[in-house]
């Protein structure tokens, strides 16, 4: 399933770019100024957490100025390769045009194709090139093609970050290995007298120090030279990160080192010591660090990795008759499908033959399954449960409902939030600050520490670069970014905009359309009231079929209420519309008039007993009307949009919050009034048109309150764009809805609790995330300049030091990651999504 949309290249274009050798919030800063300066290039945003930048192009794409710039400033934008077999190629100048057109997607580094396999190999830029626009550009030039093996984006990425841990875990191994035996026989000879008695007997003062030399030498251009390789060309280009901290920290230690074990003599008096296990221990623990950060940051993508699971690798497609297993990305649109219990559905499509109860739980967040049969539509990723029906594939790749969630996730994923905006100014500045710090303190130390001051100013020198850590300030938002919305999208909530995350969270006020929002959206017959005498089911068959001569959606409610009951109509003679009033019919014989009491006092009947009990629902906000029989009054019914069940549990968790809940409808105020007592609205805005709707939500807002809007994400469009926040409910297989910020797929509306409860959450993790960052740099980096020193003689050891920076960042994703264990307010039965 290929979840990229299509390539791009008008103006405002936006590409995602996969970027490698990222490693902390310096280098974000770094690549987006480097972005920025291109003149193509209109805006930039790049996330440590998703290791991508977005890239919004002013004129048409230019991938490849995009990487040469990345290139140049110290980074990389891998490559990619996708296979396409080709159709409709019969000569060798077919190949050569099928290239051309290949080539001349942006993004496309090269392509081969083979006449005899009819096969393309298309080596491109990460994030670019997707399968649409290649297949769009061959159609173009008279060819059609498609993938040969589902080569997803985020598959390739998890690929990647699997081939990163296993390289991290390698070198983490050997650089234990190797640094063992030097903190044992360095560290160990300091704390423990019998074991420095045993080097110095066994081994010797001298030799000690040459075994030292050749481990932590083999450690540093070892598993550690990768802290040199990127750390030192940063620095030449007076761009210095976190690789560069850790690289002059280890330097320092070692070169010192060096110069204690074969140039003594170059050394003051005193100072003739080696710190040789600083050196391999904070090599060794940076990449301890880096390895559990990395598997911290792959449990936060599970999320995608979770969505892009639910579809199956196979399906059974009818071909000639017969069923024919194939691929998942084989299936073209109009193919006929076949799914047995227990299969997961393909692709989105209608059911065309058999019925079936499907679980939509992975995709909706609703537990119950749901009846299918000829007619309805079937989601990709669902499984069915109990029989076994065929249907027809409408949505295919990356037009499927799973492939458009894959795609808003991503993008929300991606999003910058305001927060960000004082990381970023921090973190411009940080490295060479801790660089600046660190000088300062070898500095001091020389100058005013006490003998050997030479040796106290290199420990706490490296201690300030080692501890700094602006990895732990870079990964704060976007990590919780990631797993928040991740979260959501378990939970049925999408993200269209990652800034809708911070935005709802300040929200003070909730504006709620009525008609399919608090409401199912669809007259239904509620009451049903007879006359002394008269049998309920005989009115409502005589009714029913008086009103199927109508479409009106109250005679629709009737004559579906009698479906229900297994009634069946006779067929009606002289029927008749009275404009204004109701309809006559006469039906087996019998004459029937259907309306409101203005009819029944048109055509003089007695209303008797039945006129409280209708005056009684209307009250409620129904509609009542009479049914007369042969000249007699004989039922009141009563039509009314029926109030969703978890429409009360949803007002009650909005007020939870703290919230102000207000109706904004179209219908008469009666009704809605009479609406809102029962579930408990604090406010009624009644009778106004879509433009007034508008105007409602801007009142609402006024003296600066956040608002927020609730509607179908159609006929609410403009409400949805004018609130600080729209959300689209009940948005079903149409997830795209262009003018809301978060789209509720189920309609159950308690799922808009539970999406300002996440984004709440959300905010509270990054606010914490970012406070640990912050505090721990400002308090540990004076810490290891030796600030402490002079009152309590405290000192912070390079090797400690290396220990708490490992750790920081770890810290951070792991806060983030508890945001998948984030309970649903309103829903209780979803609170294990988290698990799965």
């Amino acid at each position: 399933m290929a979840a990229a949309p299509a390539m791009p290249d008008h103006p405002g274009a936006t590409l995602s770019f996969r970027i490698a050798g990222m490693s902390c919030a310096s280098c974000v800063g770094r690549i987006e100024k480097a972005l920025a300066a291109l003149p193509s290039v209109g805006a930039a945003r790049v996330n440590l957490a998703t290791e991508r930048a977005e890239v919004s192009f002013n004129g048409r794409p230019d991938p490849d100025g995009v990487a040469e710039a990345i290139a140049k400033a110290g980074y990389a934008v891998p490559e990619e390769t996708t296979e396409l077999a080709i159709e409709g190629m019969s000569c060798a100048s077919c190949v050569a045009r099928v290239e051309k057109a290949l080539q001349a997607v942006p993004g496309v580094r090269g392509a081969v194709v083979n006449l005899a396999t009819r096969r393309a190999t298309i080596r491109h830029l990460s994030g670019t090139a997707p399968h649409a626009a290649l297949v769009a550009a061959l159609r173009a030039t008279g060819y059609d093609a498609h993938p040969i093996v589902a080569t997803d984006r985020t598959d390739r990425e998890r690929q990647a970050r699997e081939q990163e841990h296993r390289a991290l875990s390698r070198a983490l191994a050997l650089a234990a290995v190797l640094t063992l035996p030097v903190a044992v026989i360095e560290m160990g000879s300091h704390l423990v007298p019998a074991l420095h008695d045993v080097v110095m007997a066994r081994i010797g003062h001298r030799e000690s120090w040459l075994i030292q030399f050749v481990l932590t030498t083999l450690v540093l251009f070892g598993p550690g030279f990768v802290f040199f390789r990127k750390g030192l060309p940063a620095l030449l280009r007076r761009a210095p990160d976190m690789n560069s901290l850790v690289a002059l920290g280890a330097a320092a230690a070692y070169g010192y080192s060096v110069a204690a074990t074969f140039a003594p003599q170059a050394l003051p008096a005193g100072t003739i010591h080696v710190y040789y296990e600083a050196a391999a221990v904070i090599v060794t623990l940076v990449l301890l660090g880096r390895l559990l950060e990395a598997r911290a940051k792959g449990r936060a993508s599970e999320a995608i990795r979770h969505l892009l699971g639910l579809a199956p690798p196979s399906a059974r497609v009818i071909r000639d008759g017969a069923p024919v297993e194939i691929a998942l990305e084989d299936i073209r649109v109009g193919d006929i499908v076949e799914v047995r219990p227990g299969e997961k559905v393909a692709v989105d499509g209608i059911v065309i033959e058999g019925a079936s109860f499907i679980d939509e739980s992975m995709i909706t967040g609703e537990p119950v399954p749901v009846r299918k049969a000829a007619g309805d539509p079937v989601v990709g990723g669902t499984i069915n449960t109990t029989g076994s029906f065929t249907f027809r594939a409408m949505r295919v790749g990356a037009d499927t409902m799973l492939a458009q969630i894959v795609r808003l996730v991503e993008t929300a994923q991606g999003a910058k939030l305001p927060i960000q905006s004082l990381v970023d100014r921090v973190t411009a500045w940080f490295v060479p600050a801790v660089m600046a710090a660190a000088a300062a303190t070898f500095v001091a130390w020389l100058l005013l520490g006490p003998e050997p001051a030479l040796g106290f100013a290199l420990v706490n020198a490296v201690a300030v670069l080692i501890i700094a850590c602006p990895c732990a300030m870079g990964l704060a938002t976007p990590t919780s970014i990631m797993v928040g919305t991740g979260r959501g999208a378990e939970l049925g909530l999408l993200f269209r905009k990652g800034e809708a995350l911070q935005s709802l969270s300040g929200v003070a006020v909730v504006a709620l359309d009525k008609t399919g929002t608090l409401t199912k959206g669809r007259p239904e017959l509620t009451d049903l009231l007879v006359a002394p005498g008269v049998e309920e089911a005989e009115v409502l068959a005589l009714a029913a079929a008086v009103e199927a001569r109508s479409e009106h959606p109250i005679a629709r409610a009737i004559v579906e209420a009698a479906k229900r009951r297994g009634l069946s109509p006779l067929a009606p003679d002289r029927f008749e519309a009275i404009p204004g009033y109701g309809v006559s019919a006469v039906v087996g014989g019998r004459r029937v008039e259907i309306g409101a009491d203005r009819l029944m006092a048109k055509l003089g009947y007695d209303l008797g007993g039945l006129a409280a009990a209708a005056e009684e629902l209307g009250g409620l906000g129904k509609t009542p009307l009479y049914a007369a029989l042969d000249g007699r009054v004989a039922v009141v019914l009563a039509v009314a949009d029926p109030i969703k069940p978890s429409t009360p549990l949803a007002i009650a968790a909005l007020h939870r919050l703290g919230l102000k809940v207000v109706m904004v409808t179209g219908d008469n105020r009666r009704t809605a009034e009479a609406v809102a007592r029962q579930v408990g609205i604090d406010e009624v805005v009644a009778e106004v048109l879509p433009e007034g709707k508008v105007a409602t939500i801007k009142r609402l807002a006024m003296g600066g309150r956040r608002t927020a809007f609730v509607g179908d994400g159609i006929n609410d469009a403009p409400a949805l764009a004018a609130a600080d926040v729209g959300l689209a409910i009940g948005a079903g297989a149409d997830v795209a809805i262009e003018s809301a910020d978060v789209v509720l797929i189920s309609g159950d509306l308690t799922a808009v609790a539970d999406a300002i409860a996440l984004s709440r959450a959300t905010l509270r993790n990054i606010r914490q995330n970012l406070f640990w960052a912050f505090a721990y740099n400002v308090v540990l980096i004076p810490v290891a300049a030796g600030v402490l020193y002079p009152a309590f003689g405290i000192l912070l050891s390079p090797i400690a030091a290396a220990g708490a920076m490992a750790l920081s960042s770890v810290f951070v994703v792991g806060n983030a990651l508890r945001l998948r264990r984030f309970k649903p307010l309103a829903r209780p039965h979803l609170s294990q999504g988290s698990e799965r």
